[in-house]
């Protein structure tokens, strides 16, 4: 009974702050209307744009407060350097392209590859390799792996951590020798084993593949991988801005409009319309689309948001270099014991020498340095070099911070999050996107199927 209560008084308050001051704000004559607002500029908000008017909306309109689209691909250009803030690949069959095919000329054709330095100092194939995570490591620690499998198998009856599903699959021994311990702690920002198993099996369902008896049987027998059926691409050398440009144009030719840079005010509901002050405009829109932070869209509408959500501050240092790198491999994984960097992709092997000099970006949890840019620098210098790595001229040529990088599911964030989307639901806003929802989507490919199942789907409750 008291549980009722407490529900019923809470929606009260809900409905109380939503609909405060409403008939001012909507019923004035200079509010600009459409049949659609999306806020947030990102993938997620591109996409829900362009469905939107498939679905039949004459006027869209998207509003973000960052001054460019894309969200959260963001490039820097320094100098005669165009670095990327993360690591972004797309492929020639992602079904964003169904929404705008203009983009497919504008990506660089790239052939990258992956690799990982390992605990023991060198750089093998990400994410595990047979051959020199099992069989170089002898038979005495065959034994010791295979036990510690076992041995994860018959304990482990729920799996209820990162750390958790990592162990269940590949047991202790392995997760450390491999490095992927020490990599999923730089990951999450924090130890794995307090991350729900949710965010885990979002982020690690390789694991499981890798694991496998008869994948491992697989690629002993056929240890080269398969080629991917697609083509890989990167961004063109212009940067995101100019690549997301040609879809601003396909969506504005079909009736929608844009603001960027931009403070977003209160939002409320009355009489089925939304409305929301965006400087000194006042906005109503017949469907409301969310694609930012779930504290910033609860904040907007006046509720306080009753759980924390945690997310990674990303921060990006951006390198020049002139030597011998000592690898490879266009993108690498930092899987050893030390050093707080986590993946680093070497711009210059998709676009070319500047100068002469290979460029690339380091990615690293801010926290983990108390975002310092000078001590993060400092720490990638020691570790690269005690790793007999970029041991010529390397100059920091800049860094960036990025908050709000991804989430992270720790104390049952997953639950908390659907409960706040659950409450914007009954208020009528559709939260979708890595932010918006909560969940972690690491390719473009991925926020567009989610963009297209989440709006497709209230589309059908709606018609029904």
């Amino acid at each position: 009974m008291l549980a009722v209560v407490l529900e019923v008084g809470f929606t009260r308050l809900i409905w109380g702050c939503f609909f405060e001051h409403v008939t001012l704000m909507t019923d004035s004559s200079d509010s600009e209307r459409f049949d659609a607002v999306v806020l947030g500029a990102g993938i997620s908000g591109l996409v829900a744009a362009s469905i939107l008017q498939r679905q039949g909306a004459r006027s869209v309109l998207v509003i973000d407060e960052y001054s460019w689209l894309g969200g959260n691909h963001i490039d820097c250009s320094l100098g005669e350097y165009t670095f990327d803030v993360g690591s972004f690949i797309f492929q020639d069959d992602s079904p964003l392209l169904t929404h705008f095919p203009e983009l497919l000329s504008l990506y660089i054709p790239i052939s990258p590859s992956w690799g990982r330095l390992t605990p023991q100092g060198f750089v093998t194939r990400y994410p595990l390799s047979v051959a020199d995570d099992l069989l170089r490591a002898g038979p005495l620690e065959w034994i010791l792996i295979f036990g510690s499998v076992i041995v994860a198998r018959l304990s482990r009856r729920r799996i209820r951590s990162a750390e958790d599903f990592a162990t269940f699959w590949i047991g202790s021994r392995m997760l450390m020798r491999s490095g992927l311990g020490y990599y999923l702690d730089r990951f999450y920002g924090f130890p794995a084993d307090k991350v729900d198993a949710k965010f885990a099996e979002k982020r690690m369902l390789w694991i499981r593949e890798h694991a496998r008896l008869r994948n491992l049987l697989r690629r002993c027998v056929s240890p080269a991988p398969p080629s991917p059926p697609n083509q890989q691409l990167a961004r063109p050398r212009e940067g995101f801005s100019y690549l997301y440009h040609k879809a601003r144009e396909r969506l504005e030719a079909q009736g929608a409009r844009f603001l960027l840079g931009v403070k977003m005010g209160r939002l409320e509901r009355h009489d089925g319309r939304f409305s929301i002050a965006v400087g000194d405009r006042r906005i109503v829109g017949g469907r409301l689309v969310s694609t930012i932070p779930l504290f910033q869209i609860q904040a907007l509408c006046g509720l306080e948001a009753q759980r924390e959500l945690k997310t990674v501050t990303l921060m990006s240092l951006f390198y020049s270099y002139s030597g011998q790198r000592g690898f490879k491999q266009s993108i690498l994984y930092n899987f050893s014991s030390k050093g707080a960097w986590k993946r680093l992709t070497m711009h210059s092997d998709f676009y070319g020498k500047c100068g002469g000099r290979e460029f690339f970006s380091v990615e690293l949890n801010a926290e983990h340095v108390a975002q310092d840019a000078g001590a993060a620098d400092r720490d990638f210098r020691e570790h690269t070099k005690a790793n007999r790595l970029f041991s010529g001229d390397l100059r920091l040529e800049g860094s960036h911070l990025l908050s709000n990088a991804y989430p992270i599911y720790t104390e049952n964030a997953d639950e908390n999050a659907k409960h706040a989307m659950d409450v914007l639901a009954k208020l009528g806003i559709e939260s979708i996107g890595r932010q918006g929802s909560f969940d972690y989507q690491p390719t473009a490919r991925d926020s567009t199927l989610k963009a297209e199942a989440a709006l497709q789907r209230r589309s059908a409750e709606s018609s029904s």
